[in-house]
């Protein structure tokens, strides 16, 4: 089978690094378009926000710097077929229903742990909840 459309899920761990790094390999060895996700929790600061509405502005400096980066990484890997992509809303919902239909992906790359440990704690991780929710292959790295 041949990955057309990889979905590379980015916040910013250790974790995503490593699904990173192995999404470069995987879409080096299939030819594949790689589409670098990062989803802004706002859940997170929606209260906060009230007090201060600077903190959209910085998490989105935030997915702007760090995906930025990644694309530059890939490109210098050889990788052409880049590009970034950066939601709103729950990471779980947005990567494995939204991102990854809207880009007809079929393979979605996440670590096995993200930044976030207070809701896997309480709800479950992110990458549980896109290897349940998903409609496509999904490779967790650790």
């Amino acid at each position: 089978m041949k990955y057309e459309n990889i979905v590379v899920a980015i916040d910013g761990s250790d974790a995503a690094e490593k699904a990173f790094q192995k999404s470069l390999e995987v879409a080096k060895n299939n030819n594949s378009h790689l589409i670098l996700a990062h989803v802004v929790d706002s859940r997170t600061f929606a209260t906060a926000e009230a007090y201060d509405r600077t903190l959209a502005e910085r998490a989105d400096e935030y997915a702007t710097e760090i995906l930025d980066r990644y694309m530059a990484e890939a490109k210098k890997a050889g990788i052409e077929n880049v590009e970034k992509v950066i939601e709103y809303g729950s990471p779980k919902i947005k990567i494995a229903k939204d991102i990854s239909k809207n880009k007809e992906c079929d393979l979605i790359i996440c670590g096995a742990t993200g930044l976030n440990a207070v809701e896997r704690f309480l709800i479950g991780s992110v990458s549980e909840n896109i290897v349940r929710q998903s409609d496509c292959d999904v490779l967790v790295v650790r």
